[in-house]
């Protein structure tokens, strides 16, 4: 289901320079990075492009997918940003770095439900704290119209970095799920230990258990499901993939083992999970 209406941004403009390759085509269980960016916004956001040098526009990693190529001057990720605003002033972006391997469904709402509740016009950004150092994390984090011209300001005075622009104009922040959610992927050491921790994540078997208008949309009241899903909510939006769910995670609550859990839990082998609707208690 589709959040209007924020529009997604990956950004894909960088030069890669410590990695020594183009980090939007490394690829983790077979998928570019960046093709599984997009897809995670995609299922979510009513609209999702690449930000993309004039360079890159023929790159086979980015030419297969829309793309919003820089229209302003200078580098770095305040151009694209930018360039988002200058070919859709209106609507707020939903902006992501490419190289957050462990990046999943689970980190989209929270920020989406945060800036509805605080009121989007009280604030430049939405953005998660830093699980590092408490700072705002520029590049998952939703930008609001609002932000245009003082990014425009901030990048004529000689300002570049996004972090310092939050910093110094204020976003609301939100505690992250996962300290390890917005890790990136700077160099090959690196990439090889995300490799490595993502290719462990092998499939495992889960009892999941239906109740009420779920049951009846998944045609059964319990099942076992061989899943890569490492969170009750990246299951949750396998699920409503295959049966059509139509109630939202907002409407339910989850539980694991017999006990309420949080949505960003990590799930292991054989873990019983059950997805309650309103009429079935909590």
């Amino acid at each position: 289901m589709s959040i209007e209406p924020i529009y997604g941004l990956v950004l894909a403009g960088g030069a890669s320079k410590r990695m020594q390759r183009d980090k939007a085509a490394l690829k983790y269980r077979g998928r570019t990075q960046l093709d599984l960016a997009f897809e995670v916004l995609s299922r979510h956001l009513q609209r999702v492009f690449v930000s993309v040098r004039a360079d890159q526009t023929s790159d086979p990693a980015r030419a297969h997918l829309p793309m919003i190529v820089d229209s302003v001057q200078g580098t770095g990720p305040i151009v694209g940003i930018r360039s988002a605003f200058a070919a859709h002033p209106q609507v707020p972006w939903f902006v992501l770095a490419c190289d957050l391997p462990f990046f999943s469904d689970a980190l989209i709402h929270p920020l989406v439900g945060r800036r509805g509740t605080y009121g989007f016009a009280t604030s430049l950004a939405t953005a998660y704290k830093s699980a590092h150092d408490g700072l705002p994390e520029p590049l998952c984090a939703i930008w609001e119209p609002s932000a245009a011209p003082a990014l425009a300001e901030y990048q004529a005075a000689g300002g570049h970095c996004p972090r310092k622009f939050l910093i110094r104009y204020g976003a609301h922040l939100v505690d992250l799920p996962d300290p390890r959610a917005l890790d990136n992927v700077n160099t090959p050491e690196e990439y090889s230990q995300a490799a490595a921790a993502l290719d462990n994540s092998a499939p495992m078997q889960l009892k999941i258990q239906y109740y009420a208008l779920m049951r009846e949309q998944a045609g059964r009241s319990e099942e076992t499901v061989e899943t890569s899903a490492t969170t009750p909510a990246d299951l949750y939006t396998e699920l409503a993939a295959r049966y059509g769910f139509t109630l939202s995670r907002e409407q339910l609550k989850v539980a694991v083992n017999s006990e309420f859990s949080d949505w960003s839990r990590r799930l292991a082998a054989n873990d019983a999970v059950v997805f309650i609707p309103p009429v079935a208690g909590g």
